[in-house]
């Protein structure tokens, strides 16, 4: 072969990958437009409360702790109180910047990988189990397009976070606000990208959330692990964690930039391991095909099909609580030594727990707290019947001597009911770790139970009346969580927090007990799921 032919089949080489990587990749523009099409809601509610959160944070601060003396009394009290660290992490700044990373750097960095991975699942497994990607992949569209898209859309929700962080706490110190933002979408990304491969090993999109969910779990207690173990941050348990780097990158407090190259790395590394994945299986296959189960015997009820289907949820979610539990209850202890002589904030800790003891007025807040995580659970696990429906699952099983209320009362049954024992199991880490007495903190956690039945009864009225209306219960959760998380401290009225249903409920330990509003919720509750019920009997199913 003469030198010219061969530069020539060189040539033409070259242009045959670069032709098959271009067409690996055709369509990306299209689907990424109509994935931020279809999360026009989501991505700004998740970033705008994500974004809230941290930009009101310096204001509560400065009413909590409202000089310097008071703020360095707190950067003290976090080197000698190992359970507060382990909730919150190490101070290494005592201005309000500093105080900001400190207080809700993790916590952000938590959400912005929840939502990350929620969007990159609901636009690659989740398609691809409805069958709708097959639909889109007939068309002029590539093989690692959908991908792609999916994190490019995870990519812009991440970089929106990361600016509205920068751009609100610049006043606080422009370089801590840059770091603090880039972090936090960093940790967004990194979820991202191993939710990708996650995606690609499941046939579930939910078993995809869970697992990639569960990771993210694990990731926050190693970080909680290595600040219990190290004032500093220098324990390896620490570095392990994708969260943890959040909090090494030190905003506020002398930067650390080189840490967000280990962000970069991440995703780096784990996006080329997902785009290799996807482009080695078969459009809705997957490399941990889901066993065939027997269709009699344990499964020959709709009620042990649905649960079957829930019961790694509520594994999940029960071991969860109960380390929740055993951390809050570690964090009672120390209470009174983050409180100390400080006016502003044992009334935030009143306004969420009650008048009692500031140990007591704690706990109750602990328990509330658990309440309103524990109505996520609740919502999620009702509107599993909604994903049963819209990925026709369900028409299989009606379709057999199975009634629409049979269907679902199985389903319901393990909401409602897996409500009480995750509760239960909160309450008995939290008795554990702080080393009271169970009773009178299980009896607590069981007055959560009606305002949490009643805003998982709500999910099931919006369901039954219509599929798409069932998301929306989404919205009244996330709002009782932002309403009792951060509205005592930024001294909201109280008309605006009674619009939350926990803020009715009698605040115990410690305060008397009122039977009025619990039956009240409990009636209200039975009353919308008859509802909710009476209208899935009524209307279409989806097709």
């Amino acid at each position: 072969m003469t030198t010219t032919d061969a530069t020539g089949a060189k040539t033409a080489s070259a242009f045959a990958v670069r032709a098959g990587g271009s067409r690996q990749l055709a369509g990306t523009g299209a689907l990424l437009r109509f994935a931020l099409r279809r999360d026009r809601v989501m991505m700004p509610l998740w970033a705008g409360v994500i974004g809230l959160l941290a930009l009101s944070m310096p204001n509560s601060l400065k009413t909590v702790y409202s000089t310097p003396a008071e703020r360095a009394d707190v950067a003290r009290q976090m080197l000698t109180n190992s359970s507060l660290r382990a909730t919150y992490g190490p101070v290494f700044s005592d201005s309000l910047g500093g105080l900001t990373a400190w207080r809700i750097g993790g916590y952000a960095g938590v959400f912005a990988g929840i939502m990350s991975l929620l969007i990159v699942v609901r636009h690659t497994r989740d398609e691809e189990e409805s069958g709708r990607q097959e639909l889109i992949s007939s068309a002029m569209v590539g093989r690692r397009a959908p991908l792609t898209a999916a994190l490019l859309a995870a990519f812009v929700a991440n970089g929106v976070l990361a600016l509205l962080i920068a751009g609100g706490l610049a006043g606080q110190g422009g370089a801590g606000a840059l770091a603090l933002g880039l972090a936090v979408g960093g940790v967004g990304m990194v979820f991202a990208t191993m939710a990708a491969i996650v995606a690609q090993l499941t046939e579930s999109a939910r078993l995809a959330k869970g697992l990639t969910g569960g990771v993210l779990g694990a990731a926050f207690v190693l970080k909680a692990a290595g600040d219990s173990a190290a004032d500093d941050g220098s324990s390896p348990l620490t570095w392990l964690s994708p969260v943890g780097w959040l909090e090494e990158t030190r905003s506020f407090a002398d930067e650390h930039w080189w840490v967000l190259l280990l962000f970069a790395a991440a995703v780096a590394i784990q996006g080329a391991v997902a785009y290799e994945l996807a482009g080695r299986r078969d459009v809705g296959m997957s490399f941990l095909p889901t066993r065939p189960g027997p269709a009699a015997g344990r499964l020959g009820t709709a009620g042990a099909l649905a649960w079957r289907l829930q019961r790694g949820a509520v594994l999940g979610w029960s071991l969860g609580f109960l380390a929740a539990g055993a951390a809050f209850g570690g964090m009672t202890k120390g209470a009174s030594d983050l409180v100390g002589n400080n006016d502003k904030t044992r009334e935030i800790i009143e306004r969420m727990g009650g008048q009692a003891g500031i140990t007591d007025a704690f706990l109750a807040t602990m328990v509330g707290m658990l309440g309103m995580v524990a109505a996520l659970f609740v919502v999620a696990s009702v509107l599993r019947l909604h994903g049963e429906e819209t990925s026709q699952r369900a028409e299989p099983v009606l379709a057999n001597a199975v009634g629409r209320l049979r269907w679902a009362s199985g389903h319901l049954a393990i909401a409602f009911g897996g409500a009480v024992l995750i509760m239960l199991l909160g309450g008995l880490g939290l008795g554990l770790g702080y080393g009271a007495d169970l009773g009178p903190i299980l009896g607590a956690c069981l007055v959560q139970v009606p305002a949490i039945w009643t805003l998982g009864s709500l999910a099931v009225l919006l369901y039954g009346l219509s599929p798409h209306l069932a998301p929306g219960a989404w919205g009244v959760a996330g709002l009782a969580l932002l309403l009792g998380w951060i509205g005592p401290a930024l001294n909201v009225p109280q008309t605006v927090l009674d619009l939350s249903l926990f803020g009715h409920l009698p605040k115990l330990p410690g305060g008397g007990m009122a039977w009025t509003p619990v039956l009240v919720l409990m009636g209200l509750a039975g009353l919308l799921v008859a509802g909710g019920l009476a209208g899935l009997r009524r209307r279409d199913m989806t097709t």
